[in-house]
């Protein structure tokens, strides 16, 4: 790392800033960006999606971890900082210039399993993590999930029945996966600070409960928490099946859907599968 300058010197040569409509934050420090790097465990070797690295503070990290990178991101004004980190450490680094809502990673990694780590763009965080929690097939070929959110979107992933934290984010990061707050990071260390805190949210797949449908669990949880207000027998009367299968495993419909665990979400999609 010697060799490469200070991060605040190649944004300031390429003349880069944080883009608000691309949701971006720049971290600068690399204490704080290799400890993110050292969640998922060892990296050496490993193929690791990165999604939005900006000029490439994470990536550094990343890449003195020995991972192979393959970053994604849509800015074209942050290619030439990433071409350099692409000089700097030869075939760890591919950069693809594009929206990763629209490409298939799976594809992209070359059907080999490997680690996500971002530091998300405020604007597609969650839904990119819907899409990576969801899919008939389990386990998935993502090995481990590091992903920095603002902290409201991290509790409401790790969130415990009861609470108001807790919805269809939670669910369906927690019926077949492990869930944690990892790190919270201040708003200072980024640049410009955001208006609020943020936090890194660590997932790894576990066995998935036999005979429940995905897309059910995911059609379900929307139905049921599109209404959070309203008891069940009101915010489930548009799923086919629902209200009986309430009935049948004994869930009372005056409940709100804040109050099931994830289990009794897990027995009345296998329920309704």
């Amino acid at each position: 790392m010697a060799e490469l300058p200070p991060l605040r010197e190649v944004i300031a040569r390429h003349g880069l800033s944080a883009s608000k409509a691309l949701g971006q934050n720049f971290l600068f420090d690399a204490q704080l960006l290799d400890r993110i790097a050292a969640i998922p465990g060892d990296l050496h070797g490993q193929p690791v999606l990165e999604i939005g690295p900006g000029p490439g503070g994470l990536t550094r990290a990343l890449l003195k971890a020995g991972a192979r990178v393959t970053a994604i991101e849509m800015d074209s004004r942050c290619l030439p900082a990433l071409a350099e980190l692409s000089d700097a450490f030869p075939d760890q680094l591919s950069v693809i210039e594009g929206d990763a809502m629209k490409i298939d990673h799976g594809h992209l990694m070359g059907g080999e399993p490997f680690h996500v780590v971002a530091n998300l763009p405020y604007n597609v965080g969650t839904a990119l993590c819907v899409r990576w929690l969801g899919g008939e097939t389990w386990p998935p070929q993502w090995v481990s999930l590091t992903l920095m959110f603002q902290q409201e979107v991290a509790q409401r992933i790790v969130a415990k029945e009861g609470g108001g934290a807790y919805g269809r984010l939670a669910v369906l990061a927690q019926w077949r996966s492990k869930a944690k707050l990892a790190m919270k990071v201040h708003r200072s260390a980024f640049t410009p600070p955001p208006k609020v805190m943020s936090a890194i949210v660590h997932v790894t797949p576990v066995n998935a409960p036999e005979g429940v449908s995905s897309r059910t669990l995911e059609r379900l949880t929307e139905a049921a928490f599109g209404q959070r207000r309203k008891m069940l027998r009101q915010s489930l009367k548009g799923v086919p099946g629902a209200l009986e299968a309430l009935e049948k495993i004994g869930i009372d419909p005056t409940r709100r859907a804040e109050t099931l665990s994830v289990d009794e979400f897990v027995e009345l999609a296998r329920e309704l599968s």
